[in-house]
């Protein structure tokens, strides 16, 4: 064998010495998962919204014909079941564990389908966590899934970085509140996606606006236009404003999230359903 020139252009040699391509961690999903579409709705903090927007995805996804599924990855603080009034208990069958659908034909996996009480604490550590996630993608049996919407946990953590190297996700939807804390917020979102290759499909702006009461007129507590000079300055479009309504609210808290009835997130899920 001659010596090595460090070369590896012009060696045929399979050695250690020569750069390899990262392997792929991406899970392969429950045979019986037949999934068109991954959109994972992401933000920088808690508190914005990011399940309502999910779970509204979801229902207008239904309501256009096509089928949706949403993998609850918030392990700590689900809330995805409390919204579509699903208790049931999630069940298996020798293919894997069965998803609980809602009254419209939503597909759903959350923790709160496999507690015992939905009430009880969650109390694990980043590495349990992060394999349940994966395994709500590996062991549940989805079915034909037109869009299975992930509602993300806040933050770069262990969750969403599981989640972008662990299924193959097409985009993510942003969701942020009208401060000016937000365009810090959305950045570290968006650069996290870059860094994962992800496309961000654009944000969403929650809490935006209220309807006067007497006029209608669309009143902007928070002030307006912060959101769309951070999406501008991201290079990502501005898809959605959605108001405080204290309607959808009560929905949300009843468990009839199915009964929305507003064009407010149209353009996000033309844009989910739309992207290659």
């Amino acid at each position: 064998m001659s010596e090595c020139t460090h070369d590896c252009s012009t060696c045929g040699a399979d050695c250690a010495s020569r750069d390899q391509q990262p392997a792929s961690l991406l899970e392969a999903p429950n045979p019986a998962s037949h999934v068109k579409k991954i959109i994972a709705v992401v933000s920088g903090k808690g508190g914005v919204g990011k399940s309502l927007v999910t779970g509204l995805m979801a229902v207008l996804t239904q309501r256009n014909g096509k089928k949706a599924g949403i993998l609850d990855a918030d392990i700590t603080g689900p809330s995805i079941p409390k919204m579509f009034g699903v208790h049931d208990r999630a069940m298996g069958s020798d293919e894997g564990i069965l998803p609980v659908e809602s009254k419209t034909g939503i597909k759903m996996m959350s923790i709160n389908l496999l507690l015992e009480n939905e009430t009880d604490p969650v109390i694990w550590r980043g590495s349990l966590i992060s394999g349940t996630v994966k395994q709500f993608w590996t062991d549940v049996c989805w079915g034909d899934v037109d869009c299975l919407y992930v509602d993300m946990p806040p933050g770069t953590g262990d969750v969403p970085l599981t989640v972008f190297q662990s299924l193959p996700v097409n985009g993510i939807i942003i969701v942020a509140t009208p401060q000016e804390l937000v365009g810090m917020v959305v950045e570290k979102a968006v650069n996290m996606a870059k860094m994962m290759n992800i496309p961000v499909l654009g944000l969403v702006e929650n809490m935006s606006w209220i309807a006067c009461p007497d006029c209608g007129k669309k009143i902007y507590p928070f002030g307006e236009g912060t959101s769309e000079k951070a999406a501008e300055r991201l290079g990502i479009p501005l898809l959605a404003r959605l108001p405080m309504d204290p309607a959808l609210a009560r929905e949300c808290d009843t468990g009839v999230i199915e009964l929305f009835n507003e064009n407010w997130l149209d353009p996000v899920v033309e844009a989910a359903e739309n992207m290659a």
